[in-house]
């Protein structure tokens, strides 16, 4: 078939094939459109296919969005591949991905393509994007993959950004990660998801501040508890001790400082102890608010004994 021999029916298709691919189309659909070796090379000369990776091409310009260029990582890895790792992550919003964009395929595939770093398995849970209808591992099996190499904060974060993001919550993960108990990096999932240990929450300064009560004998506190029309970072409902955390941005203003003093007087008048620690403190004076916490609870303790 000739250049200009190409069905409209087939062209048009293909434009409406990358446009769902976020502007990026494989070789191999293009045949599969109708368009003959020589087709392809005339599109590519006169500017309407652009290289990107061997045999996946841009459609009308090369400049791709990130999105794009996942994708086109995708098609240029073959049946099978899927986007993983750290750009996995990134496009669930659960994490940042390294300088190359990472691939998962079957390991009987060996695909090398430049600026991909490609991961050859022997099994791997993938989904399709909601949004984006891009292919990549599921929540959980991302999650597993982060585990190997984020340190246990950073870990944390993304599991508690996974249940934020309503893509899997740390129960239904507990569940996955028993069927993938023999892959590398569930041990440490394991451990971050300890029931007596781990709680979702809302911020950094709000994770610094957990392992501080650990240290000064508290237990588990609940988090995000609504009290007397009030939402509060952690209640411990034995003690009725409340506290709550202030980070830098949505506590610094006069505005808010007087709605919490205002919210502190309501808990107050409920018969709640109720605790506020800066960020600084939280920070650089870990021992004084674990003193403060304890001298606290062990007070509470013997009112309620």
């Amino acid at each position: 078939m000739g250049t200009e021999s190409v069905p409209i029916s087939g062209q048009n298709t293909a434009w409406e094939l990358a446009a769902r691919q976020h502007g990026v189309i494989a070789r191999w659909q293009l045949v599969e459109l109708g368009l003959t070796a020589r087709a392809i090379r005339h599109r590519l000369s006169v500017g309407r296919l652009h290289r990107i990776h061997c045999r996946v091409y841009a459609v009308g310009r090369p400049q791709l969005t990130r999105r794009g260029q996942w994708m086109a990582a995708v098609l240029a890895c073959g049946p099978g591949a899927v986007l993983s790792h750290g750009s996995a992550a990134a496009l669930w919003g659960i994490g940042r991905e390294l300088a190359r964009t990472e691939i998962s395929v079957p390991r009987a595939r060996n695909p090398r393509c430049r600026h991909v770093r490609t991961h050859r398995r022997e099994s791997f849970d993938s989904v399709e994007h909601p949004r984006w209808r891009i292919p990549l591992t599921s929540p959980a099996q991302t999650l597993v993959d982060l585990a190997l190499r984020l340190p246990a904060t950073r870990l944390e974060a993304a599991v508690n950004a996974a249940d934020k993001l309503d893509l899997i919550d740390p129960e239904a993960l507990r569940g996955e990660i028993e069927l993938r108990r023999h892959e590398r990096g569930v041990a440490a999932l394991r451990r971050l998801l300890d029931r007596d240990t781990f709680v979702a929450t809302d911020s950094e300064l709000e994770r610094r501040f957990l392992p501080i009560a650990r240290r000064a004998g508290l237990p588990k506190p609940r988090t995000g508890e609504r009290i007397a029309g009030h939402r509060v970072d952690f209640h411990w409902p034995v003690l009725g001790l409340v506290v709550e955390t202030d980070g830098l941005r949505y506590h610094r203003t006069p505005a808010q400082q007087a709605r919490d003093r205002r919210r502190d007087q309501v808990l107050t008048a409920s018969g709640l102890t109720v605790l506020r620690f800066t960020f600084a403190q939280v920070s650089s004076q870990p021992e004084a608010v674990e003193e403060t916490l304890r001298s606290v609870s062990q007070r509470l303790s013997r009112r309620v004994a």
